[in-house]
């Protein structure tokens, strides 16, 4: 079941004393996830009326693994698009499809964008897909 306010439903849980601060930063993280990112201002005020300050480096270390923490115009620019899948045959168990899915096949075509994957090397244009470059 989805939760309409989930700040209304995370309040109590921070301003708690009977939770320890990693059980605070992991629900705080839990807010973050479910909403894909949050404001700097809200981000400050959770960190400060929680009183995690000292702790406060862990929840915004996770921009680093590329998780929204902040949402902001620029962090939503770097999105990858997906593929339409809706005429695929999906099994009963695996309706969902993940991005890194879209991701290898985009890799194996060569259609990723050499600016948002400078990494990858592009095949030979005689590669005829018989082997690995």
């Amino acid at each position: 079941q989805k939760v309409k306010d989930s700040m209304r439903v995370l309040l109590p849980v921070l301003l708690s004393k009977s939770h320890d601060s990693y059980d605070k930063i992991r629900a705080i993280l839990l807010y973050i996830f479910s909403t894909n990112g949050t404001t700097q201002e809200n981000l400050d005020k959770l960190i400060q009326n929680v009183q995690i300050e000292c702790d406060s480096d862990m929840i915004r270390n996770w921009k680093y693994l590329d998780v929204p923490v902040i949402s902001s115009f620029v962090a939503q620019q770097h999105k990858y698009t997906r593929r339409d899948r809706s005429k695929e045959e999906t099994f009963q168990l695996s309706r969902w499809t993940p991005v890194i899915k879209d991701v290898m096949e985009d890799a194996i075509e060569n259609k990723l964008d050499s600016k948002d994957w400078p990494y990858c090397s592009r095949c030979p244009p005689t590669w005829n897909g018989s082997g690995a470059v």
